[in-house]
């Protein structure tokens, strides 16, 4: 498949850097990281014949469903419901309706846990951005959840929908740049993914057999402070998280068509297009590696990465691509083996489990970065 011609808007150079500030930005101190998983767990090969049942007609040969089952790289995944029960859901209707059911619970459970991580109470937060692409609400799942958790009457909401598997990433920065502005305050970003449900019945293309293979359903929420704000539990010897340092957005021109929704009377139906590893291999590594000239580093200053698991070809593309060491991404490998690609919260899940099991020393410097619909990717400099 052809990949599109990105020219002149991706190029980077002197004339099109922003300045460099004169003295350096506060950095937001991320003070916890939470992830809850759905309680029914499978192994990858005890959902394949089930998704095979629910897409592909009677009597179809499913050597291609088993072959994407196999290469997809995960060998577990938390679904939002029994894999039985996915056959009673007839419509978008009822998809979206246990979209909310599970994600209040989710939500709820992954932001009480994060808050007590960092030794908070649902009073102290001042903003809560909550991100999700796999179902919508009005009212949203941040004001349903509010008295859920008892939050602040005049708690600031930003319900975000659209960004896709970036919105971990790009909801990371947008807390970031609340929180420069907004020094004295906390905020959440909580992202709710339960992709299960988008799963298109009777439907065997390509991008949906794909997505059969490759999601998972998860939730998790991140605790991020203002510069002035006391660290809190999180800063106990031992217990200290990195601090966001600066971030960088990024458009890819001519390239919306390559990942997202195609959006019907049967909800959510997925667009994955092949091109996505060659915008990787091709565009991203010039992007990340610029990102980091503006701040005096390069990609051998980088200890710690996090990177959405997007699929093995994309994982492979970026480790190519950036020249990096065959275990750099072990972290997210590991997220996708064992809870499948969960869209915005994955990076989450990897910086949750980097954070408990593979700290870096103080001073360290990290990377989290991501990409979605757009097509658009997202990176974080983080300092531990």
């Amino acid at each position: 498949m052809r990949v599109p011609v990105i020219t002149g808007a991706d190029a980077f150079s002197a004339r099109t850097a922003p300045p460099r500030p004169t003295t350096p930005p506060k950095a937001t101190k991320i003070a916890a990281v939470r992830t809850a998983l759905p309680p029914h767990r499978y192994a990858q090969d005890d959902l394949t014949e089930p998704i095979g049942d629910l897409c592909l007609p009677p009597g179809a040969d499913r050597a291609v469903l088993r072959r994407l089952h196999a290469s997809a790289g995960v060998r577990t995944r938390h679904l939002t419901l029994p894999i039985e029960r996915y056959s009673d859901l007839r419509d978008f209707g009822q998809c979206n309706d246990a979209w909310m059911a599970a994600g209040l619970e989710l939500g709820e459970e992954a932001l009480t846990g994060a808050l007590q991580d960092a030794g908070l109470e649902p009073a102290d937060v001042d903003l809560l951005v909550c991100a999700s692409i796999t179902g919508i609400g009005a009212p949203s799942l941040d004001a349903r959840l509010a008295g859920r958790v008892g939050l602040r009457p005049d708690i600031k909401r930003l319900p975000v929908f659209g960004l896709g598997c970036v919105a971990g990433a790009a909801g990371l920065s947008r807390v970031h740049d609340y929180l420069r502005g907004h020094p004295d305050d906390t905020a959440v970003l909580l992202t709710v993914e339960l992709c299960s449900l988008t799963l298109q019945q009777r439907d065997h293309s390509p991008a949906n057999l794909i997505a059969g293979a490759l999601f998972g359903d998860g939730a998790a929420a991140l605790i991020a402070r203002g510069s002035n704000c006391a660290n809190g539990a999180a800063s106990e010897p031992g217990r200290a998280g990195p601090s966001v340092v600066a971030t960088c957005s990024r458009l890819y021109p001519d390239t919306e068509q390559l990942l997202g929704w195609d959006i019907g009377a049967s909800g959510f139906r997925v667009v994955i297009d092949a091109g996505v590893p060659g915008i990787v291999r091709d565009h991203f590594g010039l992007h990340l590696r610029a990102f980091l000239g503006e701040h005096d580093l390069t990609i051998d200053d980088i200890e710690t990465w996090v990177c959405h698991p997007g699929g093995p070809k994309v994982l492979a593309a970026v480790t190519d691509t950036l020249g990096l060491p065959d275990d750099a991404l072990d972290s997210a490998w590991h997220s996708l083996a064992t809870a499948g690609n969960m869209s915005s919260v994955s990076v989450l899940h990897i910086l949750q489990n980097t954070w408990q099991f593979r700290r870096p020393e103080p001073g360290a410097w990290g990377l989290l970065m991501a990409m979605g619909p757009g097509f658009c990717s997202e990176l974080v400099l983080l300092r531990w």
